[in-house]
């Protein structure tokens, strides 16, 4: 793609789809207009089964794309689940469902089998749907789409208001949604966020088409729907993700954060509250680094002043008495990472891996900007790291498209950058340091000259 076909809307100024040279997602050159409610009104959430089976009758009779959403409680609740699932579509409307009471969905899974879902972000999405039983076949994120376009602001309301010239109201996108029962205005909120999805998708899809990158889109879409319903990965030791554990020195006050840790871990998961409602880290951190004997020690710590941390004190006290009897072979030890270091200790590992860590980075950066991509969208950064670290025997871009495919990425992907990658890879011969052997004679050698002659 040449600058020519670049982006329209890449930084400060843009234009809408039409090139009409409008700044700025204000297509009738006006301002934008905030949006406070759906234009055929906010439902009421569908809870029982009677009404579930009239939605999924009027969404299989709709047609065109379906723009789909989800709420749930992070920040307040344990689980990811979702706690309204809402949804648009041509000649269906609009339908806010309550997952709570009425647990599968997968009857509306089936009447959608055949059509394509868009949502916003939606790997964040994606697992939460899936355990009410809705799993896309076809998907457009818009949030991507927009990324791969080189929009600087990604959100759904900066995407609305620079293509739709509508904005909207975003200030419940943090509410505990698993209030019952949800306020109104949190209603409204959500039928919004349906509201012009579809519209989007079809702007944002104009715009892929016209930088010539919709073939790459379908490829990151049906990535997405291929694993993006599957449950983040089991972290080993997730004690360590604490905040502040950089303070904790010593493999016995790391124990005391670990039992700290799992207490509360195991009082959230029962209450299915987000643990750090249950207590601080700053608390676990404050706790191991004091190692308090005695209730009063230990409520005299930042972070166990309040009523419901204060009742939990034996279960805290508890915990930190196991992690001080624990043998020295208990403790914790130095975990063992699979892949590379962090890319700062290279130069002192590995030399050579570094310099082809840093060349390989400038492949990608360059790439990303004749493409008018961000860098991360161009290639996960996790994938340049092992390939530099642990680089093919050979590697030509066979080889190294191999490297990449195995790790996830996209075809698309592999073409832009495997030749120049492979050519990365191989070290830069050093130049040679010059000897003099071709132009005048070193001074001892004209000495001995002189004197032969």
């Amino acid at each position: 793609m040449t600058d020519e076909d670049a982006p329209l809307r890449r930084r400060t100024r843009h234009r809408t789809p039409s090139g009409d040279g409008a700044p700025d997602g204000t297509p009738n050159g006006g301002g934008p207009t905030l949006l406070t409610e759906p234009a055929e009104g906010t439902p009421e959430p569908v809870v029982t089964p009677a009404e579930f089976a009239e939605v999924v009758a009027r969404f299989a009779a709709g047609t065109g794309p379906v723009a789909v959403d989800a709420e749930r409680a992070s920040g307040f609740r344990y689980s990811q689940r979702a706690y309204l699932v809402q949804l648009r579509r041509r000649g269906a409307g609009t339908a806010l469902i309550d997952p709570v009471p009425l647990g599968d969905l997968s009857a509306l899974d089936d009447a959608l089998a055949d059509t394509e879902w868009v949502l916003h972000a939606a790997s964040q999405d994606l697992p939460c749907l899936a355990e009410v039983g809705l799993r896309p076949r076809r998907l457009f994120d818009t949030e991507l789409a927009a990324r791969l376009a080189d929009f600087e602001r990604v959100g759904l309301a900066a995407l609305t208001e620079q293509l739709l010239g509508r904005t909207l109201e975003k200030h419940h996108s943090a509410a505990d949604w698993s209030t019952r029962p949800l306020p109104h205005d949190w209603l409204i909120y959500a039928a919004l966020d349906v509201e012009l999805l579809v519209e989007l998708r079809d702007a944002l899809a104009e715009e892929l088409d016209r930088q010539g990158k919709t073939g790459w889109a379908a490829q990151e879409f049906a990535a997405l729907v291929a694993g993006g319903a599957r449950p983040p990965k089991q972290r080993t030791d997730p004690w360590r993700r604490t905040s502040g554990m950089h303070r904790v020195r010593g493999a016995r006050a790391q124990s005391r954060v670990r039992a700290l840790w799992y207490a509360r871990d195991t009082i959230a998961v029962r209450r299915d509250t987000a643990p750090g409602r249950v207590l601080p880290d700053a608390a676990i951190v404050a706790a191991a680094e004091m190692n308090p004997k005695t209730e009063r020690e230990l409520l005299l710590l930042p972070g166990f002043g309040g009523r419901s941390v204060r009742r939990l004190a034996n279960t805290w006290l508890e915990a930190l008495d196991e992690a001080r009897a624990l043998p020295d072979d208990a403790l914790p030890t130095t975990p063992v990472f699979e892949g590379p270091p962090p890319p700062h200790r290279w130069a002192d590992k590995d030399p050579e891996a570094a310099a082809r860590l840093a060349r390989c980075r400038e492949v990608v950066t360059k790439t990303a900007e004749q493409h008018h991509l961000p860098p991360e969208n161009l290639i996960t950064p996790e994938f340049v790291r092992r390939l530099a670290w642990e680089p093919p025997t050979d590697p030509d871009a066979a080889a190294v498209t191999k490297v990449l495919s195995d790790l996830g990425a996209r075809a698309w992907q592999c073409g832009l950058l495997a030749e120049e990658l492979a050519q990365a890879l191989v070290a830069v011969p050093a130049e040679p340091e010059p000897d003099g052997s071709a132009g005048e004679p070193s001074g001892s050698d004209a000495a001995t000259d002189g004197a032969t002659a």
